[in-house]
Formats: C-alpha cells, sequence, structure tokens
C-alpha cells in the first residue's frame, strides 16, 4: 500500500499552504509526527513523505526502524519545474521571491541529513523507472552499473 504524507494531512485538515498560513509550520511538523507515529504501527507500505518529513529524528527514528528509506533526488531545475511551475499552490517554503535560490538553501541545509538515506537520482527519468530502479535495490536485482544512478 502506498501512502502520501502530505495527500492524508491534506485529506484531515486541508491544503497546506492554509495550515502554514492558519497555524504554522509547528503545527504543520506536528501534524507530520502524529501521522508517523499512527503509520510505524503499520507493515508493508511505501511511504512517501514531504522534503523535511524525515529530517526530524524522531519521524525518521519511527518510519526508519526495521525499514529503508529512500531519498530521491533532482537537480535545482528540476525541482523548480516540478514544484513551482503547477497550477497548484507554492508550497510554504518555496514563497519566496527567488524560488531557485530558496530551493538552493534549502538543498544545502539539508544536504547532510537527506546523505544518510539510500539516494535516487530521478531528473530525466519516469515515475516508473524510478519505481523499478527501487524495486530493483530492495529485491537485490540491480546490476552493477545501475548502483550510480
Amino acid at each position: 500500500e502506498w501512502v502520501d504524507t502530505d495527500s492524508v494531512i491534506e485529506a484531515r485538515h486541508g491544503p497546506i499552504i492554509d495550515i502554514f498560513s492558519s497555524s504554522g509550520e509547528e503545527a504543520f511538523r506536528d501534524m507530520e509526527r502524529s501521522l508517523a507515529v499512527e503509520l510505524a504501527g503499520r507493515d508493508g507500505l511505501v511511504i512517501s513523505t514531504g522534503g523535511r518529513m524525515m529530517l526530524d529524528e524522531d519521524t525518521a527514528a519511527l518510519l526508519g526502524a526495521d525499514s529503508r528509506v529512500f531519498c530521491l533526488t533532482a537537480e535545482v531545475g528540476e525541482i523548480m519545474r516540478r514544484v513551482v511551475d503547477q497550477d497548484e499552490p507554492v508550497r510554504p517554503l518555496l514563497a519566496d521571491p527567488r524560488p531557485v535560490e530558496r530551493i538552493e538553501q534549502l538543498l544545502a541545509e539539508r544536504e547532510s541529513a537527506y546523505l544518510r538515506f539510500e539516494q535516487v537520482a530521478t531528473d530525466g527519468r519516469s515515475a516508473a523507472e524510478v519505481a523499478a530502479d527501487i524495486v530493483a535495490r530492495v529485491t537485490g536485482t540491480q546490476r552493477p552499473s545501475e548502483a550510480t544512478q
């Protein structure tokens, strides 16, 4: 079963941008932690989190225990195309007059924490290709030349 934590939070509490504006970022982070506690008690899940959720030590311990965690990576330009140039509301942490610089700043701040997890490059790859890469890693069927992607 696949669970997207941002989608679950939005279904329960409304749009993330509204949560940030009405209750603040810390309230949103509390929602993430509560959801992590709920999901940690379940087996056989594929959990998609937001970019900051697994940087919380308690959340990472809950969701990372006895699990395999992958960090999906992309270059700044690709991130811009995916999260800023959409018809959806701007993500709260990217509501900045210079979103490219903000993305660079967030990546730099989070780099050491992201590197704790196995990296999976997503630039120029379809969701199916990325999923197949992860399945190959999990099942041990990945060829050595694929390990550097």
